[in-house]
C-alpha cells in the first residue's frame, strides 16, 4: 500500500527532526519520543524551531525537503544493512537508528568527498542556525517565547522600549565615537 499524503507528511517531518537533532541534540519532547534521541538534558534545534526554519520560504530549501528526508532514509537502511543494524519498520530509517548512529551516518555524508554533501551540509548550517539565531522568528519574539538557543547563549534581551542596547561595549572598551548624523534610536541619519 502506498503511504498517503498525511503518512509521507509524518515521515518527513520526522526525519528531519531526527537529523537536526542529531545536529544540536536535545531533550525528549514527551517519553515516546523516537525523532529526538534526548542525549541531552536541555533543549536542542527542534525545540528551537529547526522545522519551522527548513521549511521556512526565505531558506530555499523547502521544496527539497520530502526529497531530502527520502534521500537520508535510503542512506540509513544502507548504513543499517552495511553495519548489521535491524532497524524498527514502525519508524524512519533514519529515525530508527540510534544516536551514535545518526552521528555516524551524518559524518559520512557530510565528509568533503560524499556526491550529495552540500544538501547535507545545507541541513546541517539550518539546524545550527535555528538553535543559535532563531532566524525562524522575531529575535524579541523569540527571547519572549523563551527561545531555548539564545537563552542557552545568555542572549541579551533588548531594552523595555524593544531596542539593543549595549552600556558596556563587549572588548570593554569604546572602539569608535558615535557618528554625529546617528539618531537617538541608533541608526545612522
Amino acid at each position: 500500500m502506498e503511504p498517503s499524503a498525511s503518512d509521507e507528511e509524518q515521515i518527513k517531518v520526522m526525519t528531519l527532526e531526527a537529523f537536526a537533532d542529531t545536529i544540536v541534540p536535545g531533550n525528549k519532547r514527551w517519553p515516546g519520543d523516537r525523532a529526538v534521541a534526548g542525549v541531552s538534558d536541555d533543549a536542542g534545534a527542534v525545540a528551537a524551531g529547526a522545522l519551522e526554519l527548513l521549511e521556512s520560504p526565505a531558506g530555499g530549501l523547502s521544496p527539497w525537503l520530502a526529497g531530502l528526508a527520502a534521500m537520508l532514509n535510503a542512506h540509513a537502511e544502507n548504513h543499517a544493512a552495511g553495519q548489521g543494524i535491524e532497524l524498527d519498520g514502525t519508524v524512519p530509517a533514519f529515525v530508527s537508528l540510534d544516536y551514535d548512529q545518526r552521528v555516524a551516518l551524518v559524518v559520512r555524508l557530510t565528509a568533503w568527498d560524499h556526491p550529495e554533501r552540500q544538501g547535507w551540509v545545507n541541513l546541517v548550517m539550518f539546524s545550527n542556525m535555528a538553535f543559535d539565531t532563531g532566524a525562524q522568528m522575531h529575535t524579541v519574539d523569540a527571547l519572549a517565547a523563551g527561545h531555548p538557543g539564545l537563552l542557552t547563549l545568555g542572549f541579551a534581551p533588548p531594552d523595555d522600549d524593544g531596542l539593543w542596547r549595549f552600556p558596556d561595549y563587549s572588548y570593554r572598551r569604546q572602539l569608535a565615537d558615535l557618528h554625529p548624523a546617528t539618531t537617538a534610536s541608533g541608526s545612522p541619519a
